[in-house]
């Protein structure tokens, strides 16, 4: 199955850069480009792209706004694609925010093609892309501005099992599924069955989502280890 593609960014040769890149994998159909979130958000209307590599900061509209209305479109808009957020810096409260917002992860622009390409499948497949080390700041940086837990979100946290309230704590806390396995003495589709259970139990789209949740809950605190 082929994964359609259209990169957003106000930069035109990233943009070039990024397509020539996609568009020579076998499986990747770059079917467009936009140099701003407003008309990203049309291309993605009429494209119905699986991703959309959607750039932080640019005119007309930023692309938090953008993956905003992708991600939450208004009534009888059924399409909703894959938001993966670009951006310059590994720390950015635009990020976090879109994040919230539904976005499937993040990617530094500077990261190495091969983590390009790998973040394209990794997103299309539905799952959530963060990098342990980068997410783990940047959450951490945000919860600390937030530091009363939400009651809304501690109350949900009585709907899960011993099991799925340590398998949201770990990752949280970055680790992979593999990693998790090995810390619980699992196996690894056990813990995506947890992982799933999760989702459906607190009513999160993605991995991304489950992080900000156990920081907004209070199981998880900024700084610890």
């Amino acid at each position: 199955m082929t994964i359609k593609v259209i990169i957003v960014d106000d930069q035109a040769m990233v943009r070039a850069g990024f397509a020539a890149l996609l568009a020579a994998q076998p499986d990747i159909d770059v079917v467009g480009d936009a140099p701003d979130g407003l008309r990203g958000v049309e291309l993605s209307r009429t494209t119905h792209p699986d991703v959309v590599l959607m750039d932080v900061r640019m005119p007309e509209m930023d692309g938090l706004e953008a993956a905003r209305r992708l991600l939450d479109p208004p009534r009888g808009v059924v399409h909703r694609p894959k938001v993966l957020m670009l951006t310059t810096f590994d720390v950015d409260d635009y990020v976090y925010e879109a994040l919230r917002a539904g976005a499937s992860g993040f990617l530094l622009k500077d990261a190495p093609p091969a983590d390009l390409i790998s973040a394209v499948r990794v997103v299309a497949a539905g799952e959530a892309l963060l990098a342990p080390s980068v997410t783990r700041r940047l959450i951490a940086d945000f919860a600390q501005q937030r530091p009363a837990p939400r009651r809304d979100r501690s109350l949900r946290l009585k709907g899960l099992t011993p099991r799925e309230t340590e398998v949201l704590e770990l990752i949280a806390r970055g680790l992979s599924n593999q990693e998790i396995a090995g810390s619980l003495v699992l196996a690894e589709q056990t813990v995506k069955t947890h992982i799933g259970r999760v989702l459906a139990k607190l009513g999160l789209r993605d991995r991304a989502q489950v992080v900000i949740f156990a920081y907004e809950s209070g199981l998880v605190r900024p700084g610890e280890a």
